[in-house]
Parts: C-alpha cells; structure tokens; sequence
C-alpha cells in the first residue's frame, strides 16, 4: 500500500499535475512489488494466488455492475433519457435548489435501494447532464451525488455495510439504526445548508422546452426496481432492454447504432475494470502476509478506556479500507476484532457497529481509487482528484462522528 501511495501521489507532486498519474500504473507498481517480496513460495504460485484475490467473488459481482452501468449509460445518453431527465429537472427545481435538491435525491435512492454504487449510476449522468445544460461545475454536482449516495449506503436497512456491521457485532439492524441517524442526521444538515448557501448564488436559465417524459421511463424504471429491492444487475439489464425499446420505437437509433452505444460505454469502464481487478489481488497478497493482522496488532495494544476503545474501532476500519478500497469487506475484516474490543471496555454492540459503518463511509467517501469515485469519475467523464475537492459530505460526516465519540453522543448509548 506504501508503494501504491508514494508511486501515485509522489509522481504527481513532482509532475506538479495531479492528473498526471494513472491509478492503474500505481496499482501494477504496487502489485509487482507484492509479488516479488513474497520469496518463499514459487514465482508461478505467487502469481496464481494474485490471480485468484483478483477473482474474488465480490470483484467479479462488482466487475459485472461495471460492464451493465456502461452499457446501460451509454444506451441511454442515445436514447435521450439524460437530457429528458434533465429538462424535468429543471422544470421541477428553481435554480438557487437544485444543488440542495439534487443532494435530497441522491440520500432518498440511495437509502431506498441501499447501494452507493447503483446510485451513482442512476444519477451521476443527470449530474454531468445538468453541468452541461446549466453552467455549474460537473465536478460539483457529481460530488453532490456521491456525498448523497454514502449517507444512504450507511443508514439504509439493506445496505450490505450495514449488514456486515450488524451482522459482525451480533446487534438488531433496527437498534444500529437509531443510533447511527443521531449521529449522521446533524451532519446531512449541515450539507444540506451548505448547499442551499451556495446555490442562493446560482442562475440556471429557465427550461421552456417541452419535456418528453417517455425518454424518462428507464430511469424511473430503473430506480423504482432498484427501490422495491430487485437486484442490481436485474435492475441495470431491465434499463438496458426498456433504453432499447424505447430508442428503437422513437427511432432514436437502429439496432446497429444501440449495439455499438452499449460497446462504447462498456470499453469506457475499461480502466475502472482494471484497476478493480488489480485491487483485489493486491488486497490478497496484503492479507496473505499478515498486513492487515499486523496493522491491528499495533494499534490495539494501548487501549486504556472507552473512547480509547471507540477510538480505535474507528482506525481499524479506516486502516482496513484504506487497505481494501471496499467498506463492506473492510467491516467484515475487523469487525469480530471490534467485538472483543467493544465487549471489554463496555462499548454497547449497536455503538460499535454505528462506527464501523460510519467510518467506512467516511473513508470509502474520500478514496480517489474506491469502486464509487472510480464509477462516478467515469460516467461524468473526470478525474477522481477533481471530484474529491467538492466532497463536503464525507468530511463533515467524519468530523461530527470523531466529536460524537469524544462527546459520547448519544449519552443514552
């Protein structure tokens, strides 16, 4: 992880361009790295258990939600759905609301259909649609969905970080929840105020063209599915075939012209599929000599009292997704070592499991190589790094849950 850090953000400082360095190439210097220290097996063998981190269950289910979004944006961008959506959009919002309003969106799907990553999907495209047609910054209104998407993906019930938190501290998901909205509530507010500052300041030009709500039905199709708890690959292929359908019949394109559209969007996850897949066997060759155990194993040996303990829950997880860019499995890395932390210094298991999800968030929200930054980077055609300056959210967000653990809110916990 040190190589990958110091080749990728070396470079770019000394380049003096943030951009100058592809994510990819630091992960294959970090992967090469990891391969040739581990001398005491044979080469064939290290190169096969790099293989096989890489094709993870997990990374292959993530690989293919790559391979349908881009097929499922691009079919849509020719079908016309994003610039229906967007003309709606600004029927429906005054300009000085549609920053606020687009971050109120992004929390209510994203806690609907409890995925990160199936919101940006649905909405990062709107986002680069309404840069375009508005003025504002595309990174800025991308960085609102991704801010949004998080507060979901840590409070909703069928969030797969909230259930690996749950599951991993061996609380009820309806007691993590109350404690996690006091915590995450007063943060979401403060977002929301910030972008209803900023956007007093915005003048979007009033739409007078009509809005053609038929080009809309995939997205809506898309997100009542994904809210009524359809799979997310059932979900992007229903999209993909309503986008067809719809483009075919208004003879927005042939079939021809929508094979290749669904061609162009999946060649354009290409590096997102690859740096996933160098991820994964990065992470394998991490655990397989003992970095992560190593990194708990240091961090858990001056634990004094409970906000010592909370404390340190908190760096676990944050070490560990730094480590395996996916908060999800971070949780479930460090989560039965949590546990034993939490029972021995008095820490309540709907607490722990609060901060193991929220913190992962946090990190997950701020990692210019996680699956959400890379996704949203893509579909709205930007750099991470760009993205990652306007991320109000995530900051906020760890900053108010450090104060609830030096503060000990909620005192009833």
């Amino acid at each position: 992880m040190l190589v990958f850090l110091v080749s990728y953000l070396l470079v770019s400082l000394l380049a003096g361009d943030f951009y100058k360095m592809p994510i990819s190439v630091a992960f294959i210097a970090a992967s090469v790295y990891a391969v040739a220290i581990m001398r005491r097996m044979p080469f064939a063998e290290r190169i096969g258990r790099f293989s096989r981190g890489a094709s993870d269950a997990n990374i292959m289910l993530m690989i293919w939600i790559f391979v349908l979004a881009g097929a499922f944006a691009e079919s849509a961008r020719s079908m016309g759905a994003v610039d229906a959506t967007i003309s709606l959009t600004l029927r429906l919002l005054p300009g000085n609301l549609l920053p606020a309003g687009l971050f109120l969106a992004s929390c209510f799907v994203s806690f609907s259909i409890g995925t990160s990553v199936g919101t940006i999907v649905a909405l990062a495209p709107v986002a680069a649609g309404l840069a375009g047609e508005t003025g504002l910054s595309n990174a800025w209104l991308t960085a609102i969905v991704v801010g949004g998407a998080f507060f979901g993906d840590n409070l909703s019930f069928i969030s797969d970080t909230t259930i690996a938190a749950t599951r991993t501290q061996e609380c009820d998901l309806h007691d993590k929840f109350r404690v996690n909205v006091r915590i995450v509530a007063p943060a979401a507010l403060v977002t929301l105020a910030i972008y209803l500052v900023t956007g007093s300041a915005v003048h979007v030009p009033t739409d007078s063209d009509p809005v053609d709500y038929f080009r809309v039905v995939p997205y809506l199709l898309v997100l009542v599915t994904a809210i009524a708890g359809m799979n997310v690959m059932k979900v992007l292929l229903l999209g993909i075939a309503a986008s067809g359908v719809i483009g075919l019949a208004s003879g927005s394109f042939t079939l021809m012209e929508w094979c290749g559209g669904m061609g162009q969007g999946i060649t354009g996850m290409g590096e997102l599929i690859i740096v996933t897949l160098l991820a994964g066997g990065l992470l394998e060759m991490i655990r397989l000599n003992g970095g992560i155990d190593w990194i708990i194993g240091r961090m858990t040996r001056h634990i004094s009292d409970r906000r010592g303990a909370e404390g340190t829950i908190a760096g676990l997880v944050c070490l560990a997704n730094l480590c395996t860019a996916n908060n999800t499995i971070a949780i479930l890395t460090v989560g039965p070592i949590a546990r034993t932390i939490a029972g021995c210094f008095g820490v309540s298991r709907r607490r722990s499991a609060s901060l193991l999800d929220t913190f992962s968030c946090f990190t997950q929200g701020l990692l210019p190589y996680g699956a959400q930054m890379l996704m949203a980077a893509g579909l709205a055609s930007l750099s991470p790094l760009e993205i990652m300056r306007y991320l109000y959210y995530p900051w906020i967000l760890g900053a108010v849950t450090l104060l609830a653990i030096l503060l000990r809110y909620p005192r009833r916990v």
